[in-house]
Parts: structure tokens; C-alpha cells; sequence
């Protein structure tokens, strides 16, 4: 079976049994969401620290005839993360019958948390409301001999993968966490973050920074060394989603907790090198007396209806990447394609942005891309 094809079957294979944790617990979908990511991490993070490990100690210093301790210096890097003995996913596996593998599966979430200073983001506690034998059945799953011959960053796809399927689901806020990894992609591609702050407003699982990430390390460059991530998320359950994925990659961000219509809490106007976003479509909720003095609006509000809100908060968005862009910064963002057409005040919106020259590229996407709406969109 051809490479692809053999992690396709994998992936499935790893779903549909991890997802039998529903029918041998007490969790919803979105309940079990993140115990399920939550190891999903740990054997991420493990893959990741094999992957680098023996080169980095190939080139650790020596010292009286002893060579020096790996540190999470040496990982970052890499692009991975140290992990204590305690943290490494052959441990959890290997553990006994009678051990408390909730216990341990905690005491490996700690230590990472302490070792990144991630204090409340990892999930911890849910695991005690799994039984001993599910547990060891879940680590087992999520460790297929397969898996530990492949090359390359597989576990990395599987990762993605369990996003994408969670998204599917809606089994957390209805799915808006997860942007296409293809999409993203192309939009680091395109923009070419190489050195600077990265700024994305409704960063959800933090999918832009993990790819302008990427981008460095195709340049044969450390991401951690030229780009500073810097997000806002409305969602409490997705920032820890956010922080869980930056830091299985080996990466740092200050991602804060804002509604980012009437909050600004990075105060980057005018300062950052790129943003890159995938925000809410077509919101028609947003107060526009809290909006209509904000200097992120340059082109004024993109219209009022009856009830003093933001007719659709498309151009809102589109106008706040615009004004946190330094004077060579670049952006690159999804959008409804309705913005393209969109008539009226929109329209004059528009009209503004476009006469500034500022806007070099669309990509027009089809419908049904993403995992939960049909509709086309745009980059």
C-alpha cells in the first residue's frame, strides 16, 4: 500500500476507535474532545521529541567526561518540545494494570505545564472520569506499531487529522476553530512571514501560526528566532486548543482571551509584520455606537440597520488586518465571498481599501471546502 494511502487507513482506523470512547464513558462529543486531544498531544509531542532527539545529542558539549542534560532549549530549536521521562508516551503505555494511569497521565500533563508555563491549559482532571482499561486501551490505540516506523512528521497529519474530524462534529464551537491546513497554507505561501510579529485576531486553533512556521523551516530557519505569534480568541476552551498546538510544535505565542471588535489588547495598531485570519462570516451583531470612533476603522462602518448594529461585520474584519499593518506589512485572510460584491456601504468600504493599492491578490474557493459550511469563500 502506498505511503499515503497506509496513513489514510491509519488515521481512520485511529478515529473510529478513539471515538468508541463516547460509547465507554459519559462524555458528549464535546466533552470528550479534549480528553481525546489531550493525548493526542502527548503522543504528538512524543513523536516530535524522537524525531530530534538523538541529533541533538549528538551535539551536545561534554564536560569531565560527561555529556550535558538535554534541556527544552535544545528542542525548541527543533521545533519540538522536551518532554520528562514521566511525559513520554512509551511510559503511559507501558504502565501496569494496577498503576493509576489517570494519575500518571496527570503527572505527564503537569510537568509539560511546568515546563512551558501552560499552568491550566493542558486537560488534566477529565481523566479521572475514564476507567483504568479504557485508558490503557485509548494509549494503545493512539500507538500503532505502523506509526513508530514512519518517516517523517506523520503523527504531525494525525494530529490535523483529529482536528479536522472534531471540526466535523462541531464537537466544539460549532467547528470555527479549524481552518483547512491546505488554505492556510497557501496563505503563508503567499504573504511569506519571515521575520517579525504574526498577528491573527480569531485565531482558533492557531493554524496560521503553526504554518508561517513551517515556512521558516522550509527557508532551512528557526521559526522561534524570526517570528513572534501574537493572537486573540474569544473562546476559552479553543485558546487552550491554540496554546496545546503552538506548543507540541515547539513554539510560543501570546494568544489573550478578547472579543476583538471592542477589544484591542496587544495594541499592535500599525505595528505588525503580517496578519493572517480566518474570522467569523457575515456577523450582523455588533454594537455600532461601541465601534463607530475605533481608529482601526480607517474607512468608517460598513453600515447600520434598524437595531444600531454593524449591518455585516465582514468589513469590519477586513479593516482591522488593514490597520494593524506596519508600513510593509503584509496580510492574507479567508473571507465570505459575499465581501466581494457586497453593495451599499460595503461597497464604499470597499471602494476605500482598494483605492489605498494596498490589495494585490484573490483567490476565489469553491463551496464546500471547509468541514462545516457550505458556502465559497475567498482569500
Amino acid at each position: 500500500m502506498p505511503q499515503l494511502e497506509l496513513i489514510e487507513a491509519i488515521e481512520r482506523r485511529l478515529w473510529k476507535s478513539a471515538d468508541n470512547l463516547r460509547a465507554n464513558s459519559n462524555f458528549a462529543s464535546n466533552e470528550y474532545f479534549l480528553p481525546v486531544m489531550g493525548l493526542i498531544f502527548l503522543r504528538h509531542a512524543y513523536s516530535r521529541y524522537l524525531m530530534v532527539k538523538d541529533e541533538i545529542e549528538k551535539t551536545l558539549p561534554k564536560r569531565g567526561g560527561k555529556t550535558r542534560a538535554l534541556t527544552k532549549e535544545d528542542f525548541s530549536q527543533k521545533s519540538a518540545i522536551y518532554l520528562r521521562p514521566q511525559a513520554q508516551y512509551d511510559y503511559l503505555v507501558s504502565l501496569p494494570d494496577s498503576s493509576d494511569r489517570a494519575g500518571a497521565i496527570i503527572a505527564a500533563m503537569e510537568s509539560i505545564e511546568e515546563d512551558y508555563d501552560l499552568e491550566g491549559v493542558l486537560p488534566k482532571e477529565e481523566y479521572r472520569a475514564l476507567e483504568n482499561d479504557v485508558l490503557k486501551q485509548t494509549l494503545q490505540i493512539l500507538n500503532p506499531d505502523e506509526l513508530k516506523q514512519a518517516s517523517g512528521d506523520v503523527f504531525g497529519r494525525i494530529y490535523e487529522y483529529f482536528l479536522t474530524q472534531f471540526a466535523d462534529l462541531k464537537a466544539h464551537d460549532n467547528g470555527e476553530f479549524f481552518t483547512p491546513v491546505s488554505l492556510v497554507s497557501l496563505i503563508a505561501n503567499i504573504i511569506e512571514p519571515k521575520e517579525g510579529i504574526v498577528l491573527d485576531p480569531a485565531c482558533g486553533s492557531g493554524g496560521m501560526f503553526v504554518q508561517s512556521a513551517h515556512f521558516v523551516e522550509r527557508l532551512n530557519q528557526s521559526p522561534t528566532e524570526h517570528l513572534t505569534f501574537k493572537g486573540m480568541e474569544k473562546n476559552a476552551t479553543t485558546i487552550r486548543l491554540a496554546k496545546m498546538n503552538l506548543t507540541v510544535h515547539g513554539l510560543e505565542g501570546d494568544i489573550m482571551k478578547a472579543i476583538t471588535y471592542y477589544q484591542d489588547p496587544h495594541e499592535l495598531f500599525q505595528k505588525a509584520d503580517y496578519v493572517m485570519a480566518n474570522p467569523p462570516f457575515n456577523v450582523d451583531e455588533v454594537d455600532a455606537d461601541k465601534v463607530k470612533n475605533d481608529p482601526r476603522l480607517p474607512f468608517g462602518l460598513p453600515g447600520v440597520n434598524n437595531q444600531d448594529k454593524v449591518s455585516n461585520g465582514n468589513y469590519l474584519w477586513i479593516s482591522y488586518f488593514y490597520s494593524y499593518l506596519n508600513e510593509k506589512g503584509r496580510a492574507g485572510f479567508v473571507m465570505s465571498s459575499q465581501a466581494s460584491s457586497a453593495g451599499r456601504d460595503e461597497a464604499k468600504v470597499r471602494q476605500k481599501l482598494v483605492e489605498t493599492g494596498a490589495v494585490e491578490i484573490m483567490v476565489s474557493i469553491r463551496s464546500n471546502f471547509f468541514y462545516t459550511r457550505t458556502v465559497p469563500c475567498e482569500l
